[in-house]
């Protein structure tokens, strides 16, 4: 079968088209035949080399995000069968192979039914961030209708999915962005207001929209020098949720209104066996979500082919992209 591989860390020409063997399906895994993936920012620090730790073994093929159909199912899988259409963040970290191929294999507990309503390109943009999304405002958040959340990235790939669920949840939903063009986009998404970083400060947006009290939860998708703006933003007792916690920060703020912080790193639950299932878990709740017509993925307008890969990424890591990038699997 067709893959696209990388046999060292690198930027975006490390890809090589290549042919590969067809992988035999494990038990409790199914062999995917793959329609469309997504490019998702941990995809870029894998193949550059930046996180070691949850690479796979060269030869590699990366990306996690993956859309297609059962072609065949391991023993013990019951909740699959072929020909039955599928998503999930399903590979391409240590231990795992990933979906820039014909063919990928699975662990059937990462997995959910494809949403009817969904595309196969809009299905393969939401997993990665939609698991994280749920894991931080559900999970570890609690987020309860009536509460204020403020989201920072509105048009983010985590961001603009964040906004959605939160809404769906009954919550006051807040973000920022850094233009009226991005804030135009979170507000279409259902937010209840939008805040450009840029031009006010976080005393100001505070004040505006709690009185001064501060937000009940705060969702930072940015990271750096954010986070201590998240920590100034919440609420006394408030919640912060972090996904780019890499960093260095005074707590003084978070100590002082008795903040919680929880930071959520969704990889961990696929490079940990026994956690698996929980993802699978929160994407059938995420596909019931989307088939309401609460959920639907923000897709930037130029959409790739898997012999374009090193342009996806090249397009990715120049920050031009709004929402999210796809790629159709013109092979299959």
């Amino acid at each position: 079968m067709k893959a696209q591989v990388i046999k060292s860390f690198g930027g975006p020409s490390v890809f090589q088209l290549e042919e590969i063997e067809r992988p035999d399906v494990l038990p409790g895994h199914v062999l995917i035949q793959v329609k469309a993936t997504s490019v998702n920012p941990i995809d870029t620090k894998v193949r550059s080399g930046a996180v070691p730790a949850v690479s796979p073994e060269f030869p590699a093929v990366l990306h996690g995000d993956v859309a297609g159909v059962v072609a065949e199912v391991g023993e013990g899988v019951t909740g699959f069968q072929p020909g039955d259409e599928v998503f999930g963040c399903a590979g391409g970290f240590k231990g795992t192979m990933g979906a820039l191929a014909e063919f990928m294999l699975a662990d059937a507990d990462l997995l959910a039914h494809k949403p009817k309503n969904l595309s196969m390109e809009e299905a393969a943009a939401l997993p990665l961030v939609a698991i994280t999304a749920w894991e931080a405002l559900f999970d570890r958040g609690q987020l309860k209708a009536g509460q204020s959340v403020l989201i920072h990235g509105a048009a983010g790939g985590v961001g603009h999915v964040a906004i959605q669920l939160a809404k769906w949840a009954g919550a006051h939903v807040y973000t920022t962005a850094s233009s009226e063009e991005k804030l135009e986009i979170a507000k279409r998404l259902g937010a209840d207001a939008g805040i450009n970083y840029r031009k006010e400060s976080v005393q100001d947006y505070v004040q505006q929209y709690t009185n001064g009290k501060g937000f009940e939860v705060v969702f930072d998708t940015v990271g750096g020098e954010n986070l201590d703006r998240s920590f100034e933003a919440a609420a006394i007792n408030g919640t912060v949720l972090a996904i780019a916690a890499r960093s260095t920060h005074d707590l003084s703020t978070l100590h002082a209104k008795g903040l919680s912080l929880h930071v959520v790193f969704m990889l961990l639950k696929i490079l940990n066996k026994d956690h698996r299932k929980h993802h699978g878990e929160i994407l059938r709740r995420v596909a019931k979500v989307a088939e309401e017509g609460k959920l639907r993925p923000l897709i930037d307008p130029t959409v790739f082919t898997y012999d374009e890969v090193e342009k996806s990424h090249q397009y990715l890591e120049s920050g031009k992209a709004t929402g999210k990038i796809v790629l159709r699997n013109t092979w299959v």
